[in-house]
C-alpha cells in the first residue's frame, strides 16, 4: 500500500478487523450494502446470506464477519458522481457499519477511465458499478468485487498500479489503478475487452425486455396490423413470393425503424454541449440503441409466436392451397407470419406514440442520471 493510500485507511484496518468482540477471541466486522432499487437490491438480496461465509473464506477466517443491506436510491452530486463520503457519514454511523459498499446500476468512472469499483479508504466505503461487471455471471462478479474492496478496507495488502487483486480471474479486462483524484483506489477497465463489457452492463441493467409490457399501445397496434395481414390473401401471394433473405432484410430494417422511432420521438439521444459530456453520451447513446434495439426485437419474437399459431388456427390448409395454387407446406406458414410480423412492427412504432414518454425514458441511463443529478441539487443539504 503507498503512503497516501495507508494514511487515509481506519486506524483499525491493520487488524484486519474492527476491536468490537463477536465470537470468543475473534473480531466482528460489519459490512453494509447500501443498493439502488431494481437490480442493485435484488442483487444484494441474494448476496447477504452467503457473503459472510466467502469473506470468512478469502479475507479473514478469525474474523466474524455481519453483512446486511439497505435500499435507497442513491444520489449524485454536482459533477455527477457517487457521494461516497457523505453517504458513509450518513449511514455508515446510523447504521452502526464498519465497512460500506455502495451498489449502484450506473456506470461510474474515474477521470476518463470506466471503473467497476471505487475505494475511499478514509470513508470506509466503496463502490461497486454493476455496468462495469458485464452481462455475464453478475452474482460471481459482483462478489468477487464486494470481496475485493472489503479486503482493501479492512487492511489487507493493496496492489500496486496494474497488477491483478487475487479475486480477478487471470483474463478479466479489470485491472487495479491506485491513488487518482479523490479515490484510493479502483478497478478500471481496459482496453476494448472492458469498454464492451461495460457496454453489455449497461445494456442488460438497462432490461430491454421491460419494453414489451410497457409498450402496450405499440403491442396492440402491431398485433391488430400482424392479424390483419394474417387473414388477407394478397399478404399470402406476397409472402409466397418472398424469398427467406428478403423477408429477413424486411424485418431487419422493421425492427430498426421502430427502435430508431421509440428513440428519436421520446427524444433519448443526448447531445450535450460540454465536450467531456459528449464523451460520456456516446456511451449512453449506444446502451441506449442498442436497449431499444433489443426491445423491440423481444417483441418482434413475441409478435411471431402468437401470429403463427393464429395462422395454423384460423387458415384453412385446403383454402391456402386453393389460393396458393400448390400444396401448402410449413414452410409457407412461417412465411406469411414473417411477413405479418414486420408489417405489425411498423405499425407498433406508431402505436407507441400513444405510450407514456416517462415509461421508455427510464430505460435509458443518461435520463436516469440527469434525474437523478437534479435531485440531489434539489435535496437540502
Amino acid at each position: 500500500m503507498d503512503d497516501r493510500a495507508r494514511d487515509r485507511s481506519p486506524d483499525w484496518a491493520g487488524g484486519g478487523g474492527s476491536t468490537r468482540e463477536g465470537q470468543p477471541g475473534g473480531r466482528r466486522v460489519r459490512v453494509g450494502l447500501l443498493a439502488d432499487p431494481g437490480v442493485p437490491t435484488d442483487l444484494a438480496a441474494a448476496l447477504v446470506p452467503d457473503l459472510s461465509g466467502v469473506l470468512a473464506a478469502q479475507v479473514d477466517d478469525a474474523t466474524e464477519w455481519v453483512v446486511s443491506s439497505e435500499t435507497r436510491e442513491i444520489p449524485l452530486d454536482e459533477q455527477g458522481l457517487v457521494p461516497l463520503e457523505s453517504l458513509a457519514r450518513e449511514h455508515r454511523e446510523r447504521q452502526e457499519w464498519d465497512v460500506m459498499i455502495v451498489v449502484t446500476d450506473l456506470p461510474r468512472r474515474v477521470g476518463t477511465r470506466p471503473v467497476a469499483t471505487v475505494l475511499v479508504g478514509r470513508a470506509r466505503s466503496g463502490m461497486v458499478s454493476l455496468p462495469g461487471l458485464g452481462a455475464l455471471r453478475v452474482r460471481r462478479r459482483a462478489r468477487r468485487a464486494i470481496v475485493h474492496l472489503v479486503r482493501a478496507l479492512t487492511g489487507n495488502e493493496h496492489r500496486s498500479d496494474g497488477e491483478r487483486p487475487p479475486e480477478i480471474p487471470r483474463l478479466s479486462p479489470l485491472r487495479h489503478i491506485s491513488a487518482e483524484e479523490d479515490t484510493d483506489a479502483h478497478l478500471a477497465l481496459v482496453g476494448p475487452r472492458g469498454r464492451l463489457r461495460l457496454l453489455a452492463g449497461m445494456v442488460r441493467d438497462n432490461r430491454p425486455w421491460r419494453l414489451v409490457p410497457h409498450l402496450s399501445s405499440a403491442t396492440a397496434a402491431a398485433a391488430a396490423t400482424g392479424a390483419y395481414a394474417i387473414v388477407t390473401t394478397s399478404f399470402w401471394m406476397m409472402a409466397a413470393s418472398l424469398s427467406p433473405l428478403r423477408l429477413l432484410l424486411i424485418s431487419v430494417v422493421a425492427i430498426l425503424a421502430m427502435a430508431t422511432w421509440l428513440i428519436a420521438y421520446n427524444h433519448l439521444w443526448d447531445r450535450p454541449d460540454d465536450r467531456d459530456a459528449r464523451a460520456k453520451a456516446v456511451l449512453y447513446n449506444a446502451a441506449t440503441a442498442i436497449t431499444m434495439i433489443f426491445g423491440v426485437t423481444c417483441m418482434y419474437v413475441l409478435l411471431y409466436l402468437a401470429g403463427l399459431l393464429a395462422a395454423l388456427a384460423l387458415i384453412d390448409p385446403g383454402y391456402f392451397s386453393s389460393q396458393l395454387h400448390r400444396p401448402p407446406s410449413f414452410g409457407a406458414y412461417l412465411k406469411l407470419v414473417w411477413l405479418a410480423s414486420s408489417v405489425g412492427i411498423v405499425a407498433g412504432a406508431l402505436g407507441s406514440s400513444l405510450e407514456s414518454e416517462e415509461a421508455v425514458r427510464k430505460a435509458t441511463y443518461g435520463r436516469r442520471e440527469l434525474e437523478r443529478q437534479r435531485g440531489s441539487k434539489a435535496r437540502p443539504k
